[in-house]
């Protein structure tokens, strides 16, 4: 069995797609499946320093990267277009990386026209506050060539049960249920903190609370400026980190949010944070929130909680289990839902550890990518053997 994944980017500005990305190759590859990727060099402003055309070996796949032109998420390129007319008879099946990409939509049409089945994972841009960003260009494409090509799919991906819920809603047919992980051995020591307060030395000696992801609107930002200048007010020595990425050139919004709560002072902006420094972030902060309007399912909110941090996410985070093991605190997307939630972990520390503690086992027993993997290579061979897929995987 050979398995293709196409991704329009893997560039680790675009945030946690990308990771999830690589960790699910790496997942399925350990299993002893052949998995190559193809991509481009697209990462923001800037391109990836990689050689194109040719296999990069990694411990357990290959990637192949190619030139593209771009503008912000739109991304397409002719050299891979060609290399996929070229190749594609040489895998059982090809798995897509998220929708709304012109790469992707022409993948489906080259799968189509060689009969080759493929597997669609839209990674959160099905969501409902999703699909109404920017309405108008949405309706169309989804129209013209969405609907059309994920229809034609052998599988759709949900991450995360309220994902498929609303996968379900829109008519769309072969839903399967694998949520993310992590690899367990990523988070079973994590590094100094000093690292990260070296790097920052404004966040030493507080109480650091840890936005991780990009600075995009969907990301709520301008819920937690609001929330966080309530909880500075009460707790004088609480500092947030807002650890991301900006690909679109939101930083400027982002930090007016809080200029008008009255409270960037105690806040730091970082940048994309990674390796070492990503997980020495995690091991200094005292608490996780996410203020997302939406997502998929969020590896980053897997890292904070594997990193046994009390964990506050909103709703559209699409994680009601964790609510149901008492994990995390999952609010409304309202800011004094987030604001209360964040007070009554600074309150009351004993239980918010032992919330940490909990969530730490909760993900290490339920959200690994090789559990993902492996339910993956179940669909994988249900697909290419023509039969129907199965109502549970274990």
């Amino acid at each position: 069995m050979k398995i293709l994944f196409i991704a329009p980017y893997i560039g680790a500005i675009y945030g946690g797609t990308s990771k999830m990305v690589t960790d699910l190759l790496e997942g399925i590859g350990r299993l002893g499946v052949t998995v190559d990727l193809v991509t481009t060099n697209a990462n923001g402003s800037n391109t990836l320093d990689v050689p194109l055309n040719e296999w990069i070996t990694r411990k357990y796949y290959r990637v192949q990267h190619f030139d593209c032109w771009y503008r912000d998420d739109f991304i397409i390129s002719a050299s891979l277009i060609k290399w996929l007319v070229s190749n594609i008879n040489n895998y059982d099946i090809v798995h897509s990386q998220t929708v709304f990409s012109p790469m992707i939509s022409v993948t489906h049409l080259i799968c189509k026209y060689f009969h080759i089945p493929y597997i669609v994972t839209p990674h959160g841009m099905l969501e409902p506050w999703a699909l109404s960003y920017k309405i108008w260009k949405k309706r169309i494409y989804y129209k013209l060539f969405e609907n059309p090509s994920i229809k034609n799919s052998s599988a759709i991906q949900a991450m995360s049960s309220l994902e498929l819920k609303n996968i379900n809603s829109l008519q769309l047919q072969n839903t399967i249920f694998i949520p993310n992980g992590i690899h367990c051995k990523e988070f079973e020591t994590l590094p100094t903190p000093e690292i990260f307060y070296q790097q920052f030395p404004k966040t030493r000696g507080k109480t650091l609370i840890l936005f991780l992801g990009r600075i995009d609107p969907k990301k709520g930002l301008d819920l937690l400026a609001p929330a966080f200048a309530k909880v500075h007010n009460q707790f004088p020595d609480t500092h947030l980190v807002v650890a991301g990425p900006d690909n679109i050139g939101f930083m400027d919004k982002a930090q007016n949010y809080f200029l008008q709560a009255g409270c960037l002072d105690a806040v730091t902006f970082t940048g994309m944070v990674s390796g070492t420094l990503k997980y020495a972030a995690l091991a200094a902060a005292n608490l996780y929130v996410a203020p997302s309007y939406s997502e998929g399912f969020s590896i980053s909110i897997l890292e904070g909680m594997a990193s046994g941090l009390p964990c506050i996410i909103t709703t559209a985070c699409n994680f009601p289990e964790a609510a149901k093991a008492q994990a995390a605190h999952v609010v409304e997307i309202d800011v004094n839902a987030i604001a209360n939630a964040l007070i009554e972990c600074l309150s009351h520390p004993q239980q918010a550890t032992e919330m940490g503690d909990r969530a730490r086992e909760f993900i290490f027993q339920n959200y690994t990518w090789d559990r993902a993997a492996h339910k993956l290579i179940q669909v994988y061979k249900t697909v290419i053997d023509g039969k129907p897929l199965p109502e549970f995987l274990g």
